[in-house]
C-alpha cells in the first residue's frame, strides 16, 4: 500500500466535494489512481482530455507512483 495525496481542481473538486484527500492505495500508475478516484467520486470526464502532475511536475498517465507522492488531477480545460 502507498500513501498518496490527491489534489483535485475545478470540476473534479466539485465532484469530490473536497480539495484534497490522502489515500492508502495499491495504485501502480497515475492511470490506476485516476480510475480509482473516477469510480470513488463519479467523475465523468474522459481521461484523454485530463492532465496529471506528480510532485508538481506534469506527468504521463503511465507514470509510476511512489509512497508519499502528491498527485494533482486537472479536468479538461475550456477555452477559446
Amino acid at each position: 500500500m502507498k500513501t498518496i495525496t490527491v489534489k483535485y481542481f475545478a470540476i473534479f473538486r466539485e465532484h469530490a466535494g473536497l480539495e484534497e484527500e490522502i489515500l492508502e492505495i495499491d495504485a501502480v500508475t497515475a492511470l490506476d489512481l485516476f480510475k480509482f478516484t473516477k469510480n470513488r467520486h463519479g467523475l465523468k470526464e474522459p481521461i484523454g482530455q485530463c492532465k496529471v502532475a506528480i510532485n508538481n511536475e506534469m506527468a504521463d498517465w503511465s507514470s509510476n507512483l511512489n509512497d508519499g507522492d502528491i498527485v494533482l488531477l486537472f479536468p479538461p480545460v475550456a477555452g477559446g
